[in-house]
């Protein structure tokens, strides 16, 4: 139910490796606008392998013991990536690649999951490392300024910011709820999530279901929204009742930080132009937090955009103490907020 958005250039004949009994059939991966984003469409007659791979964070890539020469205009020559999962659910299109450690690139070493038709990003995981550079991290920096108690991520994937998240902050709980339960299962196969759910017993929770739904005794300290369906955000989100429903289930001075995508977003359905849905989104939120609302946005040009949305109070000395409570990697998203200007 929920994806991000990611991928550059590649552009090399492959015949990828894929243990699922599904057929892997010749595909072109046309080139789209979004940072973490594929967009899979099937030519009538056999033609490369293209992925599409964008890098938004203005930020220098962190925990890297070796230089990388390779940029996000780089290509990732396709002997690099192996298809390691591929089949259908009830809710989605899920793939899993992997790519080669070997790989000039900054997703060298990941290993990614693929969501719906048009290929979204859902979870991202590095073997050696634990920031992705992605806005997965710009959800970890949420713990500092909420109060006491535990976070809800609603559209939790495969674990990505869960993971990150569970690192940094000791005593940290997290709910998590993700609609489709294949989702999960890949997660824990293919993305370490079992080991991650081993490891913190006590701190990370899992349910499946409806994340519009979900709530917890005294209510969440904060809560992640990640909740996109067939590669748009779901139409709940344009809603203004949605959002006055997820503030009540918030205990006093808790926030929500979301996923708002972008142009970068490529629907299933042509029509849910990821910009509009955006927009729309911003101003449904903006009706319930009016002025206590905050904007992130990740995109390099201003038709490939894609944004976050924060609540709550943010002055100067806010963001000092923010900042402060970050570890240096990434403090610098806190100056990124900017007011909501609708």
């Amino acid at each position: 139910m929920s994806q991000g958005q990611g991928l550059r250039l590649i552009s090399y004949q492959s015949r990828p490796n894929v243990s699922h009994p599904f057929l892997l059939t010749a595909h072109t991966l046309q080139p789209s606008r979004s940072w973490n984003h594929f967009s899979f469409k099937t030519p009538g007659m056999p033609k490369p392998f293209h992925l599409h791979l964008q890098l938004p964070l203005p930020l220098p890539s962190h925990n890297s013991r070796q230089p990388q020469t390779g940029t996000q205009d780089d290509g990732i020559p396709i002997d690099d990536v192996k298809v390691i999962a591929k089949f259908k659910t009830r809710y989605n299109y899920i793939r899993v690649l992997q790519v080669s450690r070997r790989a000039d690139h900054p997703f060298a070493g990941s290993r990614l999951l693929l969501l719906d038709s048009p290929g979204n990003i859902h979870s991202i995981s590095f073997l050696f490392k634990s920031l992705t550079n992605t806005y997965f991290d710009v959800f970890a920096t949420l713990p500092p300024i909420l109060p006491p108690g535990a976070v809800g991520i609603l559209g939790f994937g495969a674990g990505s910011t869960a993971r990150l998240m569970l690192e940094l902050y000791p005593d940290l709980i997290i709910h998590g709820w993700e609609l489709d339960p294949s989702v999960v299962a890949v997660g824990r196969e293919y993305f370490g999530l079992e080991k991650l759910e081993k490891q913190y017993p006590n701190r990370l929770f899992i349910s499946i279901g409806n994340g519009l739904k979900a709530s917890i005794r005294n209510g969440f300290a904060g809560i992640l929204v990640d909740l996109f369906s067939k590669g748009s955000l779901i139409p709940e989100l344009q809603e203004p009742s949605t959002w006055h429903k997820l503030r009540k289930s918030l205990r006093k001075g808790g926030r929500i930080m979301v996923n708002v995508g972008g142009s970068c977003v490529e629907a299933e359905d042509e029509g849910r132009n990821g910009k509009m849905v955006m927009e729309e989104t911003l101003k449904a939120m903006h009706r319930v937090f009016g002025d206590k609302l905050f904007v992130l946005n990740l995109g390099n040009r201003k038709d490939d955009d894609s944004s976050l949305a924060l609540t709550g109070e943010l002055a100067v000395p806010d963001r000092d103490a923010w900042k402060k409570a970050l570890p240096r990697s990434l403090k610098g998203y806190v100056d990124m907020w900017a007011p909501y200007q609708g």
